[in-house]
């Protein structure tokens, strides 16, 4: 018989500064969220992008074999080039992977960025990864729950979610959240119980993610 892991109390952890993410790599806490303001050159990019009404879906493999090289974005959004604040926009993704890529040591580094009419996840879940980076540069932010709100046992049963909106926790557009996964060594049993928002109607997300892959 397996022994169940005793880990109490998980917790989450925020701060208006970016030294924040160094809380996620205790073992207790499984979210670190950066409650940052983004400049007003990258919000008005990632509005006027919404603005547009197109479809966007951009997948990317990042190759950072050292700690000090420099992840290759000349083809992030390349089609936007033209709209005011996509060099800032850019720049920032890219300081989002060096910071998140230094944290765990990662080598590789898987990007998406989407626009999303629609909850991507809607039901509360745990991610089977190590490590998640998320960031909504405009538009609704994620949701999550604080550890015990929800059974994990029950997760995936719409029966078993939260009805009272102060016990669902969230994020504005521009915080960065770390989430930690059910494939953390250490944190097994332990992954984030998160979601993916229902954005108001006629309103969209941009959504970055960032996984750590090796």
């Amino acid at each position: 018989m397996l022994t169940p892991i005793l880990r109490q109390p998980l917790a989450q952890m925020a701060g208006e500064q970016v030294e924040v993410f160094c809380e996620v790599l205790n073992d207790q806490v499984n979210l670190a969220v950066w409650q940052r303001r983004l400049p007003p050159a990258i919000t008005d990019f990632a509005t006027q992008l919404l603005a547009l009404d197109e479809p966007l879906a951009q997948t990317l493999t990042l190759e950072l074999p050292g700690a000090d090289t420099e992840p290759d974005l000349s083809s992030l959004l390349a089609g936007y080039q033209e709209l005011p604040g996509h060099a800032a926009f850019v720049a920032d993704v890219g300081w989002l992977v060096g910071a998140f890529a230094c944290l765990v040591d990662g080598r590789r580094i898987g990007l998406r960025v989407r626009a999303l009419d629609k909850a991507m996840c809607p039901r509360f879940h745990v991610d089977h990864v190590p490590l998640r980076l998320i960031t909504s540069y405009a538009g609704v932010g994620s949701q999550w729950l604080r550890e015990g709100v929800m059974a994990r046992r029950r997760l995936g049963d719409p029966a078993a979610e939260p009805e009272d909106a102060a016990l669902i926790e969230r994020a504005a557009a521009g915080h960065v959240l770390l989430a930690k996964g059910e494939k953390w060594t250490g944190n097994e049993g332990g992954g984030l119980i998160h979601r993916s928002p229902q954005p108001p109607a006629g309103e969209r997300r941009l959504l970055l993610t960032l996984d750590w892959l090796a």
